[in-house]
């Protein structure tokens, strides 16, 4: 499907450019008309991060829902997946988080939830497409019938408890020095405040937004900052969120970083060992590391690999009832507990193995060597370079020269005119040169 206005993971761009309050109130509008089902009065929950185009968007998107007759919830700053989580236990018809994750405050976005918490489907977001271009004007709602909108207090403590309740009952953070850095995001309060209730020594870093400061040198996509704290304050652990906090990078107590590939190996090696993954097998994107999959295969554990994307991670755990997912960037998804994915709660399976193993958490999460991966983007102007023969020829024949002792991944990307070449394998010498074979192909293809 050809998309106008939604990604792989909502609406995003530049705030006032791309996201203008006129697309905000339509986005309001089109979903709550797509979303009023049965007789019931009709309601939505609002969250956002700390952007400062936040308050334009949000109210916008208020007056869209009340001109179709839904009832508005605003809850404030909010992780994505509390609002994913409110968005079910309140019974709401909708959820929408106003954020663009990890990108800096010039940008913003709209993600959007179904009744259960889980992001809309290619269909549901082809319906509002299709009405954000109509003319709404006549299936407004009448006078009498128009919505509500009230903030509502208590949301930080309910998503506070529920996070607190995905560990063993017994289970305690006491002894644990914990920096927590929230890029001056939507965790900033209740993250630091559910590990001090956990009983952690907490030192929190981004947690002081300004309305301009969201993910700027801090947070999971730049987590030196955090890694200075850690060695500076003698810290047991670091971790790093997003603007959103729908995913998480650790730092051990060395300052060194934990990706993704290794804390999904953590949580994995862990799950099977209490018998609580619900199938033999997590899922995985295609750009996780080959070295993730050799340890868990060597566990017994399959990995089920998809696109990139947590939506298509998401898709697969739904589909065949695996219940671990994740991607290398830290967006980890537990369905056990959250319908997308969550940092925190994430951070808090490795800091349950950490307490019951008693062991740094450079051992624990260092589970498998990462191999090498290489990875270039070859911009192009036109055409199908990729349909060339001479690069198909050598694209078969970097395959031939891995086979057994890498991979190769060749796609071109969804938002630009670039080409991403990727290989990993043992021998990062062999790697480089096959990735620059096709690398050079690929350029001769494009100049063509």
């Amino acid at each position: 499907m050809s998309r106008k206005y939604f990604g792989t993971d909502g609406i995003r761009g530049r705030a006032n450019g791309v996201i203008t309050p006129e697309l905000a109130l339509k986005v309001g509008q089109a979903a709550g008309l797509v979303f009023q089902r049965g007789e019931h009065r009709h309601r939505v929950v609002i969250g956002k991060d700390t952007r400062l185009s936040g308050y334009m968007i949000e109210n916008a998107m208020v007056a869209g829902f009340t001109s179709v007759g839904m009832d508005v919830l605003l809850v404030g700053p909010m992780p994505t997946p509390a609002v994913a989580m409110l968005t079910k236990s309140m019974r709401a018809d909708l959820g929408v988080m106003i954020s663009a994750s990890h990108n800096l405050f010039e940008d913003n976005g709209i993600k959007l939830f179904g009744p259960l918490g889980f992001k809309l489907s290619d269909d549901v977001e082809k319906q509002i497409e299709e009405l954000l271009d109509d003319d709404l004007g006549k299936k407004l709602a009448a006078s009498a019938s128009l919505g509500r909108a009230r903030r509502i207090d208590g949301v930080h403590d309910r998503y506070i408890e529920f996070a607190k309740r995905t560990l063993p009952r017994d289970l305690s953070l006491d002894g644990l020095r914990v920096v927590v850095d929230c890029a001056h995001g939507a965790a900033y309060k209740v993250v630091p405040e559910a590990l001090w209730e956990l009983g952690a020594d907490v030192i929190s870093i981004g947690v002081e937004p300004d309305g301009f400061n969201i993910n700027k040198e801090c947070g999971s996509t730049a987590p030196e900052a955090l890694s200075r704290k850690v060695r500076e304050m003698r810290a047991d652990i670091g971790i790093a969120l997003d603007g959103d906090a729908d995913r998480v990078i650790i730092v051990d107590e060395r300052g060194h970083v934990v990706d993704g590939d290794q804390l999904l190996a953590v949580i994995a090696q862990s799950w099977k060992e209490d018998g609580r993954l619900s199938k033999p097998g997590i899922v995985a994107t295609v750009m996780s590391n080959l070295g993730l999959e050799r340890f868990l295969n060597a566990q017994g554990i399959d990995l089920i690999r998809t696109a990139v994307g947590d939506r298509y991670v998401l898709e697969q755990m739904l589909k065949h009832g695996y219940n671990v997912g994740g991607e290398p960037s830290g967006h980890i998804i537990m369905s056990d507990y959250a319908t997308t994915g969550d940092g925190f709660v994430a951070a808090l399976q490795v800091l349950a193995v950490v307490q019951k193993s008693g062991r740094p958490v450079s051992e624990v999460c260092h589970l498998f060597e990462p191999l090498p991966q290489i990875l270039k983007n070859v911009r192009y102007r036109s055409g199908k370079p990729l349909d060339n023969d001479d690069v198909k020829s050598t694209i078969a024949a970097g395959e031939l020269r891995l086979n057994g002792h890498g991979r190769l991944l060749i796609r071109p990307s969804g938002t630009e005119p670039v080409i991403r070449v990727m290989g990993e394998g043992d021998d990062r010498i062999m790697v480089e040169e096959v990735v620059d074979t096709i690398v050079s192909a690929l350029g001769h293809a494009a100049a063509a």
